[in-house]
């Protein structure tokens, strides 16, 4: 509990980057994009500024399964992107990396072990026909052995 009394009492300019800090990681250079194929369904869609949160079924190199904030060029039409939908994603992924000092700030004052931000852009996207695999209900049905028991759930 002493933590919390402590924690507590701690003014916001202890717990806020530094001015140094801040200017570093709003000027990190990143490199050349890796272009990453991964599969999975939209979480949020945020239209007004061209950004989408995405949940993937297989991880990236980070290990990481969610993006928040993904850049979606304009070139797109996000009217058209579907929440809960299967797509195959084709993601660049940018880092760059933080300096020694920012890195040792971090873990010790926040508790954060992070050496690179990443910037992440999406480049397309395709609607996977996951549906395709499956026996469809209608075709069971229309079999005739299931009739009566459609009646029956029916009544």
């Amino acid at each position: 509990m002493g933590k919390t009394k402590s924690a507590s009492s701690r003014s916001s300019e202890d717990e806020a980057l530094p001015q140094w800090a801040e200017d570093e990681i709003k000027s990190v250079q990143f490199g050349q994009p890796e272009i990453l194929a991964r599969t999975g369904y939209i979480l949020d869609i945020y239209e007004n500024d061209f950004k989408i949160d995405i949940q993937l079924y297989e991880a990236l190199p980070d290990g990481r399964t969610i993006i928040e904030g993904l850049n979606v060029p304009r070139s797109l039409k996000i009217v058209d992107f579907m929440k809960g939908v299967v797509y195959e994603f084709k993601i660049k992924m940018f880092h760059g990396p933080l300096s020694s000092q920012l890195v040792e700030l971090l873990r010790t004052k926040f508790a954060i072990e992070m050496d690179r931000i990443y910037r992440f852009d999406l480049e397309e996207l395709q609607m996977m026909d996951v549906e395709s695999d499956l026996p469809s209900m209608s075709s069971t049905s229309s079999d005739g052995e299931d009739e009566e028991d459609d009646g029956g759930k029916n009544n």
